[in-house]
């Protein structure tokens, strides 16, 4: 019986065990959706994460350029785990265990003093590198309306709205910075009220403001004091009036369209809120 229980391929079981001795499973903390596989493990008496994808995996080479590249200021200050190992031909990482517990669904998710030291952290993230793309808005249109060419439950009318925002929106230039992706409370850990963050699975160059959408829906909505301590902690307000409602009407369409075909059908409504939402700003 492997050590892993079978979670892992052969190959990645075979190099977490080279590369941690003889790692003990403590628990699987995987979400099931996607092919992404999360282990907690104990090797030589500290308490590490394990993550593995599977062959069409693009997270796990985000994650790794991630840590490569970016997260030095957060690792520095003990808001992010250090990458220990990692392997991008066999999508395989291992990192920190980052003690404390996920601020989505705890007290700590009200917290306005949670948000003002998230925004700090991302401002931090974002301030390392900043460099224009005359093409991102493009491609990024592009890849809506591939989503919209999938499988959905978008409402027709819906659609065909979405599908005119985008033909209709003209940007300049866009000002790219390195992104978490994900910046959200699933993705915050709270030790005794200190953040730290995890899962830079959705790393990439893109304009700061897309850090922004998963909250201005969710729990800005709610707490309007959240957001405010949030930009108070980040320094300024990253969006801008033009491009943000585009934002907004991308990031609904891929939510929509991705909760739909791996069956997460909360975060489907959601997804369907969100565009409602975001086509109301048209």
């Amino acid at each position: 019986m492997r050590w892993d229980g079978g979670t892992l391929t052969a190959r990645q079981s075979e190099l977490v065990a080279a590369w941690c001795g003889e790692p003990e499973l403590i628990e699987d903390l995987s979400w099931g959706l996607t092919d992404t596989t999360v282990l907690r493990i104990r090797s030589r008496g500290k308490d590490l994460i394990v993550k593995a994808g599977g062959p069409d995996n693009h997270h796990l080479g985000r994650e790794i350029m991630a840590h490569t590249t970016f997260t030095g200021p957060l690792v520095e200050s003990g808001r992010a785990a250090t990458m220990l190992h990692a392997s991008i031909n066999e999508a395989l990482l291992v990192v920190g265990y980052l003690p404390g517990v996920l601020v989505e669904g705890a007290p700590d998710e009200q917290n306005p003093e949670t948000y003002l030291q998230a925004g700090r952290l991302l401002k931090a993230f974002h301030s390392q590198a900043r460099t224009a793309d005359g093409g991102w808005e493009t491609r990024a249109t592009a890849k809506a309306l591939a989503w919209l060419d999938t499988d959905h439950r978008i409402d027709p009318r819906v659609e065909s709205r979405a599908r005119q925002c985008l033909a209709d929106y003209r940007a300049a230039a866009a000002e790219m910075v390195p992104i978490h992706g994900d910046w959200q409370p699933r993705n915050w850990i709270s030790n005794n009220g200190a953040i730290s963050v995890i899962d830079f699975g959705r790393f990439d160059l893109r304009p700061a403001a897309i850090d922004l959408c998963r909250l201005a829906v969710q729990q800005w909505q709610r707490d309007p004091a959240l957001e405010a301590a949030f930009l108070r902690g980040y320094g300024a307000d990253p969006r801008d009036g033009d491009a943000w409602p585009v934002y907004l009407l991308r990031e609904a369409i891929g939510t929509a369209v991705w909760a739909h075909q791996v069956g997460d059908g909360a975060f489907e409504t959601q997804g369907h809120r969100m565009l409602d939402q975001a086509l109301s700003r048209f």
